[in-house]
């Protein structure tokens, strides 16, 4: 599947990460939210151990697991961009803030 974030990039979220992500219980229910946030995020953050590696957080209340950001971790290569992971946090990573709503 393929997601357009919110400058335009084609991000590409394969099966097999799907797969991955899904087996968080706490976001099964929730990978929707995955094309919402590349699409529509509160802000991005350059990863400081990954220069290739951009973190995309947007934020959702009223979860079961209570007010939470979901962080959706893309690694851009020259021609490539991927999802590798998504995941439920309660704050934003330090790192260059890249975008901010």
């Amino acid at each position: 599947m393929n997601i357009i974030d919110y400058q335009g990039n084609v991000i590409r979220l394969t099966d097999e990460r799907l797969k991955h992500i899904k087996e968080h219980p706490e976001i099964a229910i929730h990978t929707d939210k995955i094309n919402e946030t590349l699409s529509y995020p509160d802000r991005v953050i350059k990863s400081q151990s990954d220069n290739e590696v951009r973190l995309y957080y947007r934020q959702y209340e009223w979860l079961s697991i209570g007010d939470k950001y979901l962080c959706v971790v893309v690694k851009f290569k020259a021609e490539d961009a991927f999802v590798i992971t998504a995941y439920f946090t309660d704050s934003i990573k330090k790192g260059d803030v890249l975008w901010k709503k």
